[in-house]
């Protein structure tokens, strides 16, 4: 099967990433009749370097969709309109539909505060519904430039016979449009329903055989052109939720996923923290990258001298680093 995307030198496939995926960090899913949200955005209650997510889809019961798509409408107008006298941090804003249908929908109800809003969070995209997406996308980008962030998570990808065929037919009709998939997300609770699965607070999901397996092909699909960001955790109180947490994230790196989509302020600066680039990765990813071309070796010991820098080898390991670094910072 011929692979859309990827760069190919001499039998090596290369990564084509750019740092704008890495710069949703945290996602902060919010209700969209949540209206409160507007008073903790212009205090900046939550602070800063996150992003926001509303939601009309999951988080919205089916008669309540038109009342939700109004008072959404009107958050973002009373935030555009705060905006223009009073400067505050304002958090890259997403909106999570339910098809295709209500991106122009919510455009037309949006109005001139539409300015405000980078892009949509597509969820259980699929191979029936990514064309229509992509559609709407493409009119709106006529003026502007908005985003997608697909989300995989349909239950059409568990069986193993036709993953495969969904995944590269996914990355496929994505690749057309790759400078608007701002990065790619997956759904570990939908996945999980799936099958009955749910984790405790010291459980991460990364253990869940079946739906570790998802991931690691998605990411094997995904992960050499795009930003993976990682499934939600659900606790955000308790004995033991941040420590759980932070287990998850460090498995989460390990297994090549940045950011992670949250659903309370509270986790906001364990998943800042998480992703912060160890100030040893940092210098290391800068020798490799400024190793001198006409240099009689492609090896060397790293800057603390505790293992071995390849130029070749590690290029593309350092070329991750330097742009993690850039969104979310370098450990002192």
């Amino acid at each position: 099967m011929h692979l859309k995307g990827y760069v190919k030198n001499k039998g090596e496939i290369k990564m084509s990433i750019s740092l704008s995926g890495y710069s949703v960090g945290p996602l902060l899913y919010c209700p969209a009749t949540n209206t409160s949200i507007y008073y903790s955005l212009i205090s900046e209650k939550f602070g800063t370097g996150y992003s926001l997510a509303f939601c009309l889809e999951d988080t919205i019961a089916d008669r309540h969709v038109e009342m939700a798509e109004n008072l959404l409408a009107e958050t973002i107008q009373k935030l555009y309109s705060y905006r223009q006298e009073h400067d505050f941090f304002l958090p890259k804003i997403f909106i999570r539909v339910r098809n295709a249908g209500q991106i122009p929908k919510m455009f037309k109800k949006i109005g001139q505060a539409s300015c405000l809003v980078t892009g949509f969070n597509i969820p259980k995209i699929s191979l029936e519904n990514t064309d229509a997406y992509i559609t709407e996308l493409l009119k709106l980008n006529h003026t502007s430039t908005f985003y997608m962030m697909p989300i995989i998570e349909n239950p059409d990808i568990i069986p193993m016979l036709q993953r495969q065929d969904i995944l590269y037919g996914l990355k496929e009709k994505l690749d057309t449009i790759s400078s608007l998939v701002l990065n790619v997300r997956v759904g570990g609770n939908d996945l999980c329903h799936a099958f009955g699965f749910r984790r405790r607070n010291n459980e991460s999901i990364h253990s869940i055989g079946p739906i570790h397996q998802i991931f690691s092909d998605v990411m094997t699909v995904f992960g050499m052109n795009y930003v993976i960001s990682a499934a939600v955790w659900e606790y955000y109180r308790g004995e033991g939720w941040d420590t759980g947490l932070q287990a998850e994230l460090l498995e989460d790196r390990l297994n090549g996923f940045i950011g992670k989509t949250i659903i309370h302020p509270n986790q906001i600066p364990l998943v800042k923290e998480a992703y912060r680039v160890p100030k040893k990765d940092y210098d290391d990813a800068r020798q490799i990258l400024g190793w001198e071309k006409d240099a009689h070796t492609l090896v060397l010991g790293s800057i603390s001298g505790e293992r071995m820098n390849e130029c070749k080898t590690h290029s593309n390991w350092a070329k991750r680093i330097m742009m993690q670094a850039e969104a979310y910072g370098v450990e002192e």
